[in-house]
């Protein structure tokens, strides 16, 4: 299939591209209800994962190798739509410098608080209003990695849907069920009811690395890239972990501290 094929979408004022190309902003992603994907290697933990494509624009001529191929017949076997586009539409959708040739929409989603279904030993990661798509993308990937049951955001939040968050995931967005609320207190009083301890990153206060406090279930709360944990958020804390900072740097990263805290938890849980 060539740009010259009348099948092939060729101009970037098409609505079909110009809606997509909208998903950038937060308000389009609200508005529209999806959010776009233009990776390989995260379209593919998205299929493994079960994700139902809504839309997907190809441009065979963009594709790097075997594996671009492997996806696309993936998706010939899912129901969503296929749309052929030229180059210049792909790099439009993509904001790679040089484009994998595939991007993909996907329906917004998220979990409720219910739908966790805890048990009581798991590791469920609270981020009190972060600010930063960087961090919370990197989060997201740190929590898959060790297994959590789930990442509550406490709004105002960044969105998980940001392309910056997408990307930072690697696609563990699709993995880890995130929950989004603002009510702080109805938060922590479900997490206590099943069964999990309240356990807050502090650079001043608490037992170092965590000491004795992550055997079985926890929920790690991590707060704001500039103010820490939130007024409200602070006295439904039951315990606090610290690392130690021997240099002269006067704080960590939020998604730093969050890594380390939650491969500490595994340390302790892991059974293999």
């Amino acid at each position: 299939m060539t740009a010259s094929d009348p099948d092939v979408v060729t101009s970037v004022r098409n609505q079909r591209i110009v809606e997509a190309r909208k998903l950038g902003q937060r308000k389009h992603r609200r508005r529209q209800g999806r959010f776009l994907v233009a990776d390989l290697p995260l379209l593919n933990v998205a299929l493994d994962a079960g994700a139902q494509p809504l839309e997907v624009f190809y441009s065979e001529g963009q594709f790097p190798g075997p594996e671009a191929v492997a996806l696309i017949d993936r998706f010939r076997d899912s129901a969503a739509e296929l749309l052929a586009v030229s180059p210049q539409v792909m790099r439009t959708l993509s904001d790679r410098d040089t484009p994998h040739g595939i991007a993909a929409t996907f329906a917004l989603f998220e979990a409720s608080l219910p739908e966790l279904s805890l048990s009581g030993g798991e590791l469920v990661v609270v981020l009190d209003r972060l600010q930063d798509p960087g961090n919370l993308g990197t989060l997201i990937r740190t929590a898959d990695a060790v297994g959590a049951a789930a990442m509550i955001l406490i709004e105002p939040c960044v969105d998980p849907f940001d392309p910056k968050t997408v990307r930072g995931t690697m696609g563990s967005l699709f993995n880890v069920p995130l929950v989004r609320t603002s009510d702080v207190a109805g938060v922590f009083s479900y997490l206590r009811e099943r069964g999990m301890r309240p356990v807050g990153a502090n650079a001043w206060r608490g037992n170092a690395w965590g000491e004795g406090l992550w055997e079985g279930g926890v929920a790690l709360v991590l707060g704001n890239e500039a103010r820490g944990l939130s007024n409200d958020v602070q006295p439904l804390v039951e315990a606090w972990a610290r690392l130690p900072m021997v240099g002269k740097a006067e704080s960590l990263n939020v998604a730093v501290a969050g890594g380390v805290l939650m491969y500490a938890w595994l340390r302790v849980n892991l059974r293999e």
